[in-house]
């Protein structure tokens, strides 16, 4: 559900164009045409692939991140969750049991720690904001007692290899597939299901979403849950490709995660937004990021880049509300015109 509003008059298309999320599409494309002219090496093969790689697990994330963020909650534990998997990944590993059996070990561990934060939400009703802080810095601190400050590698390279491998040897990571794969599973749940109508119901109004039925507490539990598996996914992933468990990983992904699916449109405050405006904000956050190493920013300023964008996500869609609710007004404020003034004219 977007928050394009249709004025009497203008085709659906057209209003459609002048949405928020169709905007970042437009903005997302405009910047990597102009980066790929301006920016030394930003348009080759190589940086693409290094590109897409970047934003997989980003990505990963901020597709159930969407959906939490519709219904007006929110999961900042997420990178902690990414990390406490891959230093699990790493002493699982260094325990002697196999990847085949580790990947899904992972995987159901990070819905376990989605449950957690699922349980204190729903169950017992706390703020999803303070309970996920706080288990941003519990989970990263139980990586580090899972693993310490060191590092886990010799992973089977042919899961390495296939992590950062390329179709055909083109451009495209393997690793594309399934997120594409995911991202259209996602899309269709959210804009053509009942409960992709039960997740904006539920942001809107909770009340009355529950008055039509709709078991808010349970749906959001298994967001959450959903929300822990996908963490856990992007950690096993993120492990791979850089063949190195680390309690470190991810350290701060939370921030790019959040800035991208608000830059995407969806609003802080639930009940709007659009996937393919959260996978544009996405690319737009990547791509930015990744031009500007290429220009030796360092990781300090690419830190005050996406703080920018955070605040211009938030603030930017509330000023264009509030200058369309202020133009409303004042369109019902305006004196209709007289008919007998009216006629006078024509005569």
């Amino acid at each position: 559900m977007s928050d394009a509003v249709v004025p009497r008059g203008r085709p659906a298309w057209l209003s459609r164009l002048a949405s928020w999320d169709a905007a970042v599409i437009l903005v997302t494309i405009v910047v990597l045409l102009v980066a790929s002219g301006v920016v030394d090496n930003f348009g080759t093969g190589r940086n693409y692939t290094f590109l897409l790689l970047d934003l997989l697990p980003i990505a990963l994330i901020a597709l159930p991140m969407t959906f939490i963020i519709v219904t007006g909650e929110i999961d900042l534990s997420v990178a902690s969750t990414l990390g406490l998997t891959s230093a699990v990944m790493g002493s699982l590993w260094n325990a002697g049991l196999t990847i085949e059996s580790i990947i899904p070990i992972s995987i159901v561990l990070g819905a376990i720690l989605g449950a957690v934060n699922g349980f204190f939400v729903t169950m017992l009703k706390l703020p999803s904001l303070a309970v996920t802080i706080g288990t941003m810095a519990l989970y990263r601190g139980l990586a580090f007692v899972v693993l310490g400050d060191g590092a886990v590698a010799d992973f089977p390279r042919a899961y390495t290899s296939w992590v950062t491998g390329t179709l055909g040897g083109g451009p495209i990571p393997n690793v594309l597939v399934p997120l594409a794969v995911l991202a259209v599973v996602f899309g269709v749940v959210l804009h053509a299901t009942p409960i992709g109508r039960a997740v904006f119901a539920a942001g809107a109004s909770e009340q009355a979403a529950r008055f039509a039925g709709v078991r808010t507490g349970r749906l959001k539990f298994w967001l959450y849950v959903v929300c822990g598996a996908m963490s856990g996914l992007a950690g096993v992933l993120w492990t791979l490709r850089y063949s190195s468990a680390r309690a470190d990983n991810g350290f701060g992904m939370e921030l790019a995660v959040v800035a991208a699916v608000l830059l995407g449109g969806v609003s802080i405050f639930g009940g709007k937004g659009t996937l393919p405006g959260v996978l544009a904000g996405v690319v737009l956050l990547a791509g930015l990021q990744n031009a500007l190493r290429l220009q030796d920013v360092s990781n300090e300023a690419l830190n005050i880049v996406t703080g920018v964008l955070l605040i211009v996500s938030v603030l930017l869609p509330n000023i264009v509300s509030s200058a369309r609710a202020a133009l409303r007004r004042r369109r019902r404020r305006s004196p209709s015109p007289d008919p007998g003034a009216l006629a006078g004219i024509e005569q």
